[in-house]
């Protein structure tokens, strides 16, 4: 499907930091990078290892790295990875709907959610609904955690639907296309009776996803207000602009009056706390690599960015402790992001700004035509 294609940055474009080092941000650690190397290349020690055990090192190193994450990422030296210019490819309606959209999300909702396979969501395709009684009769006698884990992916779903009829692909002919607002579709998803009153609650749950990440970027703003840390793309004097902007940001999230309030998560025995933390990571790990199995390319691009900016801000929020103890000067050992979740972060917070600003605009064409 053409509107599926994406596409990639070309390479003449590409900031020389970003291309030297992608995984890294800062200039300091691309030098310490290059310095490696050249240690590496003039040391008198025989460093030499066996293959399988080099393979046993990168395994480990891969364990190490992925301890915090809540996302399968992607591996950034594999010779088919394409940088990406997400203003090049907005995300919008592609005709990707149906059953194999379908299956994505339901997958989503049944392996990942913490339901026993006999709970059957309201709405679910082949189901003889109630009503959602059944379902929100569980949902109501599980744990907080697990509540708030099956509101964020409703809240993330209702997100994408609100981008896709927001920007609907209303006229296509020869000599143009035409994008925009589509509020058969926006009805068909969010109406309360359309949608046998589950329309309403998918838009709390978007509130509830939009709280959520709000409150992970005041809580990371200490990691980005070290001197240390910049945006390197090899551009000095954009990398400072874009700092100031970044802070910026950081400190109106930070201004927001009512936060929602994290404390009363995993506060109860500390060791079926850890326990559950560690199971919210891999249930949330496994869905992002479900999003891998999106047939177009453009949702794919757009599920897997947003998917990574809420893990990303799920790690923020339980590792409060380790940013606290981080340093004005100096490395951050204990709590660390990488350039794809710095960037997948502020994207994601972005699609769903969007999304609470399209609410408002289809409320306002709906109230103008009654």
């Amino acid at each position: 499907m053409r509107d599926c294609a994406v596409q990639p940055c070309p390479s003449d474009e590409i900031p020389d930091g970003i291309r030297s080092g992608s995984y890294k941000y800062s200039e300091e650690a691309n030098n310490l990078a290059e310095e490696c190397e050249e240690a590496k290349r003039l040391g008198a020690v025989d460093d030499s290892l066996s293959k399988e055990t080099r393979q046993a090192v990168l395994q480990w190193a891969q364990h190490d790295d992925s301890s915090d994450s809540f996302c399968e990422a992607d591996d950034i030296h594999s010779p088919d990875a394409e940088y990406v210019d997400l203003l090049l490819n907005p995300e919008r309606y592609t005709g990707y709907k149906g059953p194999d959209a379908w299956k994505i999300w339901n997958s989503i909702y049944e392996e990942n959610c913490f339901k026993p396979q006999n709970i059957k969501r309201p709405l679910a395709s082949d189901t003889g609904d109630d009503g959602g009684h059944t379902f929100y009769k569980w949902l109501k006698g599980v744990c907080v955690e697990k509540r708030a884990f099956y509101r964020l992916i409703s809240g993330l779903h209702a997100s994408i639907n609100i981008h896709l009829s927001a920007r609907y692909l209303l006229q296509d002919t020869w000599s143009e296309k035409k994008w925009g607002p589509n509020i058969t579709e926006f009805q068909q998803r969010f109406d309360e009776v359309l949608t046998s009153g589950e329309g309403p609650r998918r838009l709390k749950n978007l509130y509830f996803l939009y709280l959520i990440e709000l409150r992970a970027l005041s809580k990371v703003l200490p990691f980005f207000e070290r001197p240390g840390f910049q945006l390197y793309t090899g551009n000095s004097g954009r990398d400072a602009e874009m700092k100031h902007l970044l802070l910026e940001i950081l400190h109106l999230a930070k201004s927001f009056p009512l936060h929602f309030d994290e404390n009363s998560f995993f506060a109860g025995n500390k060791k079926e706390a850890a326990k559950l933390k560690e199971e919210f990571r891999l249930h949330f790990k496994n869905i992002s690599k479900i999003m891998d199995c999106v047939g177009c390319i453009k949702c794919r691009l757009w599920g897997k960015l947003q998917t990574q900016g809420l893990g990303t801000a799920l790690k923020i929020l339980f590792s409060e402790n380790l940013i606290e103890k981080i340093p004005e000067s100096g490395p951050s050992y204990g709590f660390q992001l990488t350039r794809q979740e710095i960037v997948a972060l502020f994207n994601a917070f972005g699609r769903v700004s969007t999304s609470v600003k399209e609410l408002e605009n289809f409320r306002n064409i709906l109230q103008n035509m009654r």
